[in-house]
C-alpha cells in the first residue's frame, strides 16, 4: 500500500487501462482534511487478483448482462493480506466503503471487490452490507516458547516424518552441487535484478503466460523500495541457475514470498529456493512471520500452516446478489471444513500451537 509500490505498477504499465487495472483511486475529505483514501481499479478482467470470480462472470454472459467492468479495491497482483481502507478512524472507513458502493453504482458497474482485507475493513464492510468471502494461505511463525535458535530448532518442533522429508530434499539440492547466496536491498546488483527477470519471465512463460510485471517495474523496486527486497540466488559451478525474490517489512518483522525462477531443472530446487532458505534467514534475522502467498496446501508439509484470508464483495443486480450470497454461504461451509481437516494434519508436534 506504499505510494511508490502503486505508483510504480502504474508507471511501469503494469496496471493501467491498457492492462485492464485502470486506477480509480478513491479520497474522502471533510473541511478539507483527507480522512480516508483506497486503491480502487476498473477491471476488465480477473487475472492477477487471487480472488476467483470468473464463474459469476460466466453466469452474467449466459444472462445476456455484462460482468466487466467492475470495481476492485487491491493492490495488483499482490495476494497479501492487510489494509485496504486507509482511514483516520473507523467512522471515516464506514464512509469510505459507503461511498465506493455509491460510486460503483453511479457508475453502472456490475459490482465492488474489496480484497485480502484487514479486520477492520471486513467490519466496516461487512456493516454496510458486503458479503463476505474466505479463502485459505500458509504462513509460517515462529511458534517456539522462544524465537528459533536456528534451523535445526525449527526442525524439533516438526513431526518425524516432516523432519525427515525436509532433511532429505535439502540434501538432494546439496548433492547436486547447488549454494545459495542472499543480498538484501541496495546490495542486490543491477546484475542479480536482470538474473532475477530472466528467471521470473521464464517461470511465466513455460506455464503458457506472459509475466504480470515488467523488468522497468523491477527497477524502480530496486531504486524506490530496495529496502523492502531480499534476493536469495542458487548458484552450480560458479553460475547461477536460480533464484526467489521475498518481500520484507523489517519493521514488523514479516517477510513475503512473492516469485521465483530456474534456468536449470533441480529437483527439489523450488522447495529450497522458496521456502527453506528464507525460513532459515527469517530465523537467524529475527522475523517473526513468513507469508507463502496465495493457495498452495503443499507449503503444510514445509510447516506453513493454514491462515484464513477474508474479502467483501457487492453486486449490483438483486437477483445476482441473492445467488451470489447462497453460494458464498456454501462455499463457506466448504472452507471452514478444509480448515478443520488441514487442522487435523498439521505437521507439527502435539505440543507445538495450532494455525489461526
Amino acid at each position: 500500500m506504499r505510494h511508490d509500490y502503486l505508483a510504480a505498477l502504474q508507471e511501469s504499465g503494469c496496471a493501467t487501462a491498457a492492462t485492464g487495472w485502470q486506477p480509480q483511486f478513491l479520497t474522502l475529505w471533510m473541511d478539507d482534511r483527507l480522512q480516508a483514501a483506497c486503491p480502487m481499479y476498473l477491471k476488465s478482467h480477473s487475472y492477477g487478483e487471487y480472488v476467483f470470480d470468473w464463474a459469476w462472470a460466466n453466469a452474467y454472459a449466459q444472462h445476456g448482462l455484462g460482468y466487466y467492468p467492475k470495481a476492485v479495491v487491491a493492490v495488483p497482483f499482490t495476494p497479501v493480506p492487510g489494509a485496504r481502507l486507509l482511514a483516520r478512524n473507523a467512522e471515516a472507513r464506514r464512509a469510505l466503503v459507503r461511498a465506493l458502493i455509491e460510486h460503483t453504482r453511479a457508475e453502472h458497474l456490475s459490482s465492488l471487490h474489496l480484497l485480502f482485507a484487514q479486520p477492520q475493513d471486513v467490519e466496516a464492510c461487512e456493516q454496510a452490507g458486503m458479503m463476505l468471502r474466505h479463502t485459505v494461505q500458509f504462513h509460517w511463525k515462529n511458534l517456539a516458547p522462544k524465537a528459533y535458535e536456528d534451523f535445526e530448532h525449527f526442525l524439533s518442533s516438526l513431526q518425524q516424518d516432516k523432519r525427515k522429508k525436509i532433511r532429505q530434499e535439502r540434501r538432494k539440492v546439496a548433492d547436486a552441487g547447488v549454494s545459495f547466496r542472499w543480498t538484501r536491498g541496495h546490495d542486490i546488483s543491477r546484475e542479480d535484478w536482470q538474473f532475477f527477470y530472466r528467471c521470473y519471465e521464464r517461470t511465466y512463460l513455460e506455464h503458457g503466460n506472459a509475466p504480470y510485471l515488467s523488468q522497468d517495474f523491477f527497477e524502480r523496486m530496486a531504486r524506490t523500495m530496495a529496502d523492502h527486497w531480499l534476493l536469495f540466488v542458487a548458484e552450480r559451478g560458479g553460475r547461477p541457475i536460480a533464484c526467489s525474490l521475498i518481500g520484507i517489512d523489517a519493521e514488523h518483522g514479516v517477510a513475503y514470498g512473492r516469485y521465483w525462477g530456474a534456468l536449470e531443472r533441480v529437483d527439489c530446487l523450488h522447495f529450497e529456493a522458496c521456502y527453506y532458505q528464507p525460513l532459515a534467514w527469517c530465523i537467524a534475522q529475527g522475523f517473526q512471520r513468513f507469508e507463502g502467498g496465495a493457495q498452495g496446501e503443499h507449503k503444510m508439509a514445509r510447516a506453513l500452516l493454514p491462515v484464513k484470508t477474508t474479502s467483501a464483495h457487492w453486486l449490483a443486480h438483486p437477483g445476482f446478489a441473492d445467488a451470489v450470497e447462497r453460494y458464498l454461504e456454501r462455499e463457506g461451509d466448504g472452507i471452514q471444513q478444509y480448515l478443520d481437516d488441514l487442522g487435523r494434519r498439521l505437521p507439527l508436534k502435539a505440543t507445538a500451537a495450532g494455525p489461526d
